[in-house]
């Protein structure tokens, strides 16, 4: 009986824990974030650095771009596109949180400024005034 009653209570404890919004609010933005980082992932790979290696002279894709030292190969190339993935995803996330989330602050901090005093308050105001004095 004894154990159940603890078994119980750390479901119960879990269940607090693992339901709370934030929680949730941190999975559904793990979730997302990981979509979106392999839509920046596709976007450099499929798109941005073919049209680099377009512009470089040679005829050679990003992805045999190598230094040849020793006999081993160095793939600066997949380096150069991992770079230019995390630029990518520095920047969305710059926007986002910096710009985007800081406007809405702003916004609610602004917001957040003490309404006017209505008439009640005004007098209490004078009369704490006149009995400083």
């Amino acid at each position: 009986m004894e154990a159940r009653k603890k078994v119980s209570g750390m479901l119960e404890e879990f269940k607090n824990f693992a339901f709370k919004g934030n929680v949730v609010d941190l999975a559904i933005g793990v979730i997302i974030g990981a979509a979106f980082g392999k839509i920046v992932d596709s976007l450099v790979k499929h798109i941005i650095m073919p049209f680099v290696s377009v512009l470089m002279p040679g005829n050679q894709s990003y992805l045999t771009w190598k230094w040849v030292l020793n006999g081993k190969d160095v793939p600066y190339g997949l380096f150069i596109g991992e770079i230019v993935n995390f630029l990518i995803v520095a920047l969305a996330l710059y926007i986002f949180i910096v710009k985007f989330i800081g406007m809405i602050m702003k916004n609610k901090q602004q917001e957040a400024v003490a309404p006017p005093l209505t008439k009640d308050q005004e007098l209490l105001t004078e009369i704490r005034e006149l009995l400083r004095k």
